[in-house]
């Protein structure tokens, strides 16, 4: 744990330094000046909406229909670029909007999720509600030791404050991690992707601590879905109860807008 403090220590000041020499740019469309300019940082202000229509890979063998799964903003132009910047650039100076928009989408999912709270069951000696677990996509140890932070899990932190602030008891429960040394899934072909996760996510510890718990999967951004399937699949196996999943942005299915990723009338878990 030190070492990964001092890791994130070292990227923000070198990221300070950094700020010193160059010019702040906006992580979107390259404003100079500022880090995330207005037009920019307002396509995170957007409602979630159901997308998991668009992700094949989210599609169950069971009879159920796929996992439901809600985006903030399509992963297009501008939001592709910042989210890039924000993983893969060191643009540290973004967390607070995209946590922002993280516990937005808590506090908007709190009563979509309630009905489907109210119908578990309680856990053994538990009253009322069982306390939804918000269990963020594991990274692989290459991307994490890259990043010198767990960015999902930072996403999993403010969906689970922004549950708490809709009344709904939850907490972020980095439970999931990742086999061998599979390939990071960018650029892979959603085919490419289900094979490069396949055995390869699993819960750490004790599996019986999920057991019976409600669960919403968090990632960064949904493609193909295959992620998210693998999460679900481990977890499950686990004995919990995953509900749903959120991320941050959403590619948009093949022929549709490059701004439109819900799916009309789509609202609760149905």
């Amino acid at each position: 744990m030190p070492e990964r403090e001092d890791t994130s220590t070292l990227r923000r000041c070198w990221a300070d330094l950094v700020g010193l020499v160059l010019p702040v740019a906006c992580a979107g469309c390259e404003a100079l000046d500022v880090a995330l300019c207005g037009p920019c940082a307002s396509r995170l202000l957007a409602r979630p909406e159901r997308c998991e229509h668009g992700a094949g890979r989210l599609d169950r063998l069971d009879g159920r229909g796929p996992l439901p799964v809600w985006a903030t903003t399509p992963y297009t132009g501008p939001v592709r670029e910042l989210v890039v910047a924000w993983k893969d650039r060191g643009r540290a100076d973004l967390t607070p909007a995209l946590t922002a928009a993280a516990a937005r989408a808590g506090t908007a999912l709190g009563p979509v999720l309630g009905p489907a709270l109210d119908a578990l069951p309680p856990g053994a000696g538990a009253r009322g509600r069982p306390a939804v677990l918000v269990v963020p996509a594991p990274s692989t140890s290459a991307a994490r030791r890259r990043r010198g932070e767990d960015l999902v899990g930072r996403l999993a932190l403010a969906v689970a404050s922004g549950l708490v602030g809709a009344g709904v008891a939850a907490r972020a429960h980095p439970c999931l991690g990742r086999r061998g040394r599979g390939r990071d899934q960018v650029g892979l072909t959603g085919r490419a992707r289900g094979r490069n996760l396949a055995g390869q996510v699993a819960v750490r510890g004790r599996a019986g601590a999920v057991a019976g718990a409600p669960v919403l999967l968090v990632d960064d951004v949904l493609t193909t879905g295959a992620t998210l399937a693998a999460c679900e699949d481990a977890l499950s196996g686990a004995g919990a109860a995953v509900l749903a999943g959120w991320a941050l942005a959403a590619t948009p299915p093949p022929g549709r807008s490059s701004e439109a990723i819900g799916r009309p009338g789509a609202a609760g878990l149905a």
